[in-house]
């Protein structure tokens, strides 16, 4: 008999309170964050930044302490980052749409941002949280400069036709071409507008190597069923006949 659980309100309170106690104690951003620019270290846990970092933390910004200067805490303003700029073409930047700032960080220079994100060109339709807002290499867009830092021509992407075989499909190929006296003039290569779809691969016929039989079984398999079997049927009679 299982044993009926006992309701414990005063342990279940219990539960709650330390929840809520480990949850307003729990360090603020502008805590974890935190760096000191002597010792390139975080107070809090002790942590010490790569080196490949430090260039970046003294010379450029988080994403709050530009926010911060600005008025409304820069909603509609276009931001991005140095390392998009440094790595794609194609421009790539947030526009804010809400902040929610923290009051009791000091200059007010931690929180969180939501915006549209446009990344290589492309914006999405949904509004989301901006990450990474605590890395030092975000920028701000002059206003006089958004129409053209925005601006971008998309260019068609080029289709791959021909690819290379598997070298060992290709050296099977040029054995079966010495085999039967062809030519090796030209290298094997594969053209994707000649292989078929997914959608036409369900319906490819069974190889001619395979007989009747062959076939009835793999299609019966293919549908999720054993090959038939006739039940076994012996009348009245006969098996009087046996015993």
């Amino acid at each position: 008999m299982v044993r009926k659980k006992l309701h414990r309100p005063i342990a279940a309170m219990a539960k709650k309170i330390r929840e809520y106690r480990a949850l307003k104690d729990r360090p603020r951003d502008s805590q974890r964050f935190v760096v000191d620019y002597e010792t390139m270290r975080r107070p809090l846990t002790q942590k010490r930044l790569p080196v490949r970092a430090w260039e970046d933390v003294r010379n450029e910004n988080r994403l709050f302490a530009l926010l911060c200067r600005l008025p409304r805490f820069g909603v509609g303003r276009t931001v991005t980052r140095k390392s998009w700029l440094w790595a794609h073409d194609e421009p790539c930047y947030w526009v804010i749409t809400k902040v929610k700032a923290d009051y009791m960080a000091e200059n007010m220079d931690h929180g969180k941002a939501w915006g549209y994100l446009t990344f290589r060109g492309k914006t999405e339709e949904e509004v989301r949280e901006i990450d990474n807002a605590m890395y030092h290499d975000w920028r701000i867009v002059p206003k006089h400069e958004e129409e053209a830092f925005k601006k971008f021509t998309p260019v068609s992407e080029e289709t791959v036709r021909f690819l290379p075989y598997p070298p060992l499909l290709r050296a099977m190929i040029l054995a079966q071409w010495q085999k039967e006296g062809k030519p090796n003039m030209e290298e094997p290569i594969i053209d994707l507008e000649k292989m078929p779809a997914p959608e036409q691969n369900k319906n490819l016929t069974t190889p001619k190597a395979y007989g009747p039989e062959m076939k009835a079984a793999s299609s019966e398999v293919q549908g999720g069923h054993s090959p038939r079997q006739e039940p076994l049927q012996l009348s009245r009679v006969s098996f009087q006949q046996e015993l």
